[in-house]
């Protein structure tokens, strides 16, 4: 496990931008994937964006791919969740979570597969 520290929710218009980073303590990208995930209100827990294991990859869900972009900072331990062309369907608590980066490859969809999250982040989209 490892301790993930999110910051950068908040609300957003339709069409608009919001940042997310996540910041790991103690460990790095080459024991630990990030990744994202969000939970609508009334909804389930659905994966959002990752890096796969070796960092080479990264790997999104259909609903964000092209408006999210996923990043890293090897340096600062900091994912980030870059939000474009936001619309109120993106609206949600956000989760950063992290894996072991050794782990099974192409298991990275489900929550069950991490075991680090952080305290989650509140991302309003208004129309």
């Amino acid at each position: 496990q490892v301790q993930l520290v999110e910051y950068g929710g908040g609300l957003a218009q339709t069409g608009g931008s919001l940042r997310l980073s996540c910041a790991m303590s103690d460990r790095t990208f080459t024991d630990y994937s990030p990744g994202w995930f969000r939970q609508a209100p009334g909804k389930e827990r659905r994966f959002v964006a990752t890096f796969s294991g070796s960092g080479h990859r990264v790997y999104y869900s259909d609903s964000v791919k092209g408006r999210f972009t996923l990043s890293r900072d090897i340096i600062k331990k900091t994912v980030y969740l870059q939000m474009d062309n936001l619309t109120p369907e993106d609206t949600a608590v956000y989760y950063c979570a992290a894996r072991a980066a050794r782990g099974p490859g192409g298991r990275y969809f489900s929550p069950n597969e991490y075991d680090s999250w952080g305290q989650g982040l509140q991302v309003t989209v208004s129309s």
